[in-house]
């Protein structure tokens, strides 16, 4: 096995396929490997070209592989299967990984850091805790509904039926009710506060990092958008405009063109649906000011509101925060209150 060798690999758990071929595409080897094989076989082998499918762990073997001396290259798995033949398995993904990533027009997933995985996963474990919150939430209101208890939504809602729940002196619901219900209401004050403790890390992170703070100066960017923006976006000279990161976030229309006939639709909600939902909520909260004619940043959105509906004129504005979002990071600026 020489120099200017491609290699697909496969990765599992336990299990990982390797498919290798020559400058000239003959097949070098093709065979299995346990999980603790993996390091010890790319350590023996010359510097070549390693090709992962951007999947769970795959950021982890990218490091390791890449820390041997080995050039490696991550791809949507959505770009590797066309080169998938016939029946699948882990012979043919590993062979069709080895193909794709020798493909001069295949578009690559930057490795992240440590760090970055780290502040994403504390992204990730705040929206579970928000979801099981937003369970317990709903679960006291269906419970109570069953008497009769209507509150309105929001935190004022919320406080009165704890408040509720938890008074003894009130002759709504009986004592065998609140018995139920007294250790959701714990549970909903646990997770409230672990949510919190996640949000003081997340803007600690946010504090020490210079771009995340330029993004901050963006109407509709607060700490949790900019923070998640820069530790998914590891360059962002990979997209060659601000267009081009709009589109990698969904926030394009879907094109259905042919013939020469341009034919465009809702948008494609491709790529990070993360960040695209904190962007178009960004823009609401834009859109809320628009309304009032406060802030003299959100001239272009007043103007878009008296031509589109609100909830367009959202998508729209995400997408132009998005477009500024690459302008910032690429060029290393801050926003001009002009920019929108």
């Amino acid at each position: 096995m020489g120099k200017g060798i491609t290699v697909g690999l496969d990765i599992a758990k336990h299990v990982f396929q390797v498919h290798g071929v020559d400058v000239e595409g003959t097949v070098v080897f093709r065979r299995k490997l346990k999980r603790s094989e993996v390091l010890d076989f790319f350590d023996k082998l010359p510097g070549s070209l390693i090709g992962l499918e951007a999947c769970a762990t795959a950021h982890y073997w990218a490091r390791q592989i890449r820390a041997l001396g080995h050039e490696v290259r991550l791809m949507p798995p959505s770009y590797v299967k066309p080169y998938v033949k016939r029946q699948k398995n882990d012979m043919a993904d590993a062979e069709a990984i080895c193909e794709a990533v020798s493909r001069p027009t295949m578009r690559f997933v930057p490795i992240k850091s440590e760090v970055q995985q780290s502040v994403l996963m504390l992204h990730r474990a705040r929206e579970l805790l928000i979801r099981q919150r937003t369970m317990l939430i709903n679960a006291l209101r269906g419970h109570l509904a069953e008497f009769g208890i209507i509150m309105r939504q929001g935190k004022a809602g919320v406080g009165t039926l704890v408040a509720l729940i938890e008074d003894d002196e009130q002759a709504l619901i009986d004592r065998m009710t609140r018995d139920a219900l007294r250790p959701l209401v714990a549970q909903l004050r646990e997770m409230h506060e672990r949510i919190g403790q996640l949000d003081r890390h997340i803007h600690a992170w946010h504090r020490s990092n210079a771009a995340s703070r330029r993004l901050e100066t963006v109407p509709g960017i607060g700490p949790i958008t900019a923070s998640a923006i820069v530790a998914t976006i590891t360059d962002p000279i990979l997209f060659r405009s601000g267009r081009q990161l709009a589109a990698w976030l969904g926030l394009v229309p879907r094109q259905n063109s042919s013939g020469g006939k341009d034919r465009r639709g809702h948008i494609t909600k491709k790529g990070d649906g993360y960040i695209r939902r904190l962007l178009v909520i960004g823009a609401h909260a834009v859109l809320r000011f628009a309304r009032t004619g406060k802030g003299a940043s959100t001239k272009w959105a007043a103007e878009l509101l008296t031509r589109r509906p609100y909830k367009v004129a959202a998508v729209a504005l995400a997408n132009k925060m998005a477009r500024i979002v690459w302008a910032l990071l690429s060029r290393g600026e801050v926003f001009r209150e002009h920019a929108i």
